[in-house]
């Protein structure tokens, strides 16, 4: 399989500020690509992020954004350009995880999580697409794709039209853009929860174990450094979206 060198090569990251984001981000810094950590709020998170990745001897931007907005994502890829020129590599990893079910979930709030978690990640790749006319492209889904959560409703199903849009991107941007994503599962405890909920869980899986950080940026970096795979979901999560069907729905997973 042919590979692509990473080093010398520049990224966009959404959500590069906080969480799986920070991770990718520090991951690419130190395979050599220079990064464009994009945040909405986490001013001193990103800030200091990119002090970190400069000391690790690569270029790094900061582009604030609101995904709140179409204007806010056409907004941060201008930017991007203005301040990086080349863009190599995409990756789209903001993401809202706001609770819903289908009994309080309304037209507002599905429509918020879809502008967030499919619209723009939709729209910067076609940006992308349209400027560089090459390039690669790594999307952030989740393992619950394959089921569904009961309590993140509109999550899941913003979550399931990125993924159509991978495999249709995936088609219309190639030959000379790929369009892969990774689909993480237990890696990172939800907000208010310690590693003790990822730990509880972990004997639900296959594997019988949690992942960590490193897996999760392992497959992106392998996404990134391919030349021969386009249309393709790793899913990094102890062989979870295996059971997601036949064990129904799930209230706190």
């Amino acid at each position: 399989m042919s590979r692509t060198e990473l080093r010398g090569k520049s990224a966009l990251v959404s959500g590069a500020a906080r969480r799986i984001g920070r991770q990718i981000a520090t991951a690419l810094a130190e395979a050599g690509v220079n990064v464009l950590i994009h945040y909405r709020h986490s001013s001193e998170e990103a800030e200091r992020l990119r002090t970190e990745l400069i000391v690790r001897g690569v270029n790094a931007w900061l582009v604030r954004a609101d995904f709140d907005s179409g204007e806010g994502v056409q907004d941060l890829f201008e930017n991007a350009v203005k301040l990086a020129g080349s863009i190599d590599f995409l990756v789209n990893s903001a993401s809202s995880f706001t609770p819903s079910t289908l009994d309080t979930i309304d037209f507002a709030q599905l429509m918020r999580d879809m502008q967030i978690n499919a619209w723009a990640p939709f729209s910067l790749s076609r940006q992308f697409a349209r400027h560089f006319g090459r390039g690669k492209i790594v999307n952030l889904l989740d393992t619950r794709i394959t089921g569904y959560d009961r309590s993140h409703v509109g999550y899941i199903l913003s979550k399931r039209v990125l993924l159509a849009l991978t495999e249709i991107m995936a088609v219309e941007f190639a030959p000379h853009i790929s369009v892969n994503a990774v689909a993480p599962g237990l890696i990172l405890p939800p907000p208010g929860k310690d590693q003790g909920y990822l730990d509880e869980l972990a004997a639900t899986l296959p594997l019988k174990r949690h992942g960590d950080l490193s897996d999760v940026t392992e497959a992106v970096l392998y996404l990134l450094r391919s030349d021969f795979m386009t249309g393709q979901v790793l899913f990094i999560d102890g062989g979870r979206h295996l059971m997601e069907l036949s064990r129904g729905p799930h209230h706190n997973q």
